[in-house]
């Protein structure tokens, strides 16, 4: 593990030149990979490790959209695919997988099958972290560990695709066979991470709660619909105002970002965008810094955690969830977006 400096702090991080697949695939050479649950993040890390030569099956609950895209993908009913209740057997290492909700109904099965010496394996430290609310209390003669991908289980797997990687957290909860920081490590390459930090269950949860409810997406999509409804209350089209507001930032700006830094990006635009971005950067971060905090005391009391599960544990939760979704998709901003993206050279 190496230390590497970000801004001034050292941390611990594993990279691929220091942890080869080769590596990887000797320290679980033993193992049988059980992926249960194949929904968000099921299908990327499952197909990732499978095409990076480990022995992986999924357990899945057969009849439903998942077990039809399982199939799809390529695995085996009796095979490679299973009930979710026989791939804990057979599994040594179980990728719990299933959503935060899917994980408090499944714990009982899950739990029976955790014979000592198995390894219970996450991508989110939501379940032990607020095991007060959620039940899930490992017992302790298994490995409890933690990789969590920095993305979508489609962004995983596009990548790795594309032979790049998606950065990852990983963590280690409980390690009763004194092997858990290997397995956590070579997981973590296995599954197609471009380089693994260090971390633990309760911090990975509290920036991934603040994170989601944040800038990747609530804040954003926040801040977008307010510049566009701002822009088309002041009178400018609805192609003007959504290639001012989300274009030209997903399409041109965030990459420039993305390769080299905020500093980069500016260097790279206008001086009149230089002059009014650092203007009224430090406005927008003092206006929000407080939204920011009460978020945050939100996640750590563990208010939002009361409320996913409170809302998603509800029957007709997929019902609200579609109709909110399309109450986003059918509004003007998005239907402008869904125009403008059959626009795009490379669509036409």
């Amino acid at each position: 593990m190496a230390k590497i400096n970000f801004g001034g702090t050292e941390e611990n991080v594993v990279t691929r030149e220091e942890f080869p697949l080769e590596k990887a695939r000797e320290v679980l050479k033993d193992e049988t990979i059980a992926v249960l649950g194949y929904g968000v993040q099921g299908p990327g890390q499952a197909l990732n490790l499978r095409d990076n030569g480990f022995n992986v099956i999924v357990g899945q609950r057969k009849g439903g959209k998942s077990w039809e895209k399982a199939v799809n993908d390529g695995w085996v009913e009796g095979e490679t695919l299973f009930s979710l209740e026989e791939a804990c057997e057979r599994g040594t290492i179980l990728q719990f997988l299933l959503s935060d909700a899917g994980q408090i109904e499944a714990w009982p099965t899950v739990k029976s099958y955790l014979t000592p010496g198995k390894t219970l394996y996450f991508s989110h430290g939501f379940g032990v972290t607020f095991n007060e609310r959620t039940g899930i209390v490992p017992p302790a003669d298994v490995d409890v560990i933690l990789v969590a991908p920095k993305g979508s289980g489609t962004s995983l797997r596009r990548m790795f695709l594309e032979g790049k990687g998606l950065n990852s957290s990983f963590a280690i909860f409980q390690d009763a066979t004194g092997k858990a920081k290997d397995k956590v490590v070579a997981l973590g390459i296995g599954v197609g991470s471009g380089y693994l930090f260090e971390t633990d269950f309760k911090k990975e949860v509290y920036s991934d709660l603040t994170g989601e409810r944040g800038t990747l997406m609530g804040a954003l999509a926040g801040i977008l619909e307010a510049q566009y409804n701002l822009l088309r209350k002041r009178g400018h089209s609805p192609s003007e105002s959504f290639n001012e507001t989300v274009e030209e930032l997903t399409e041109s700006l965030i990459l420039l970002v993305a390769e080299n830094g905020m500093d980069w990006m500016y260097a790279n635009c206008s001086t009149t965008a230089q002059r009014g971005a650092l203007d009224w950067k430090n406005k927008f971060r003092d206006a929000v810094a407080p939204v920011f905090e009460d978020l945050y005391n939100s996640v750590a009391s563990g208010e939002e955690a009361q409320r996913s599960i409170d809302t998603n544990s509800q029957p007709d939760y997929r019902e609200k969830l579609d109709a909110e979704l399309a109450e986003l998709r059918e509004s003007e901003m998005w239907q402008a977006g869904a125009q403008v993206r059959k626009l795009r050279p490379q669509n036409n």
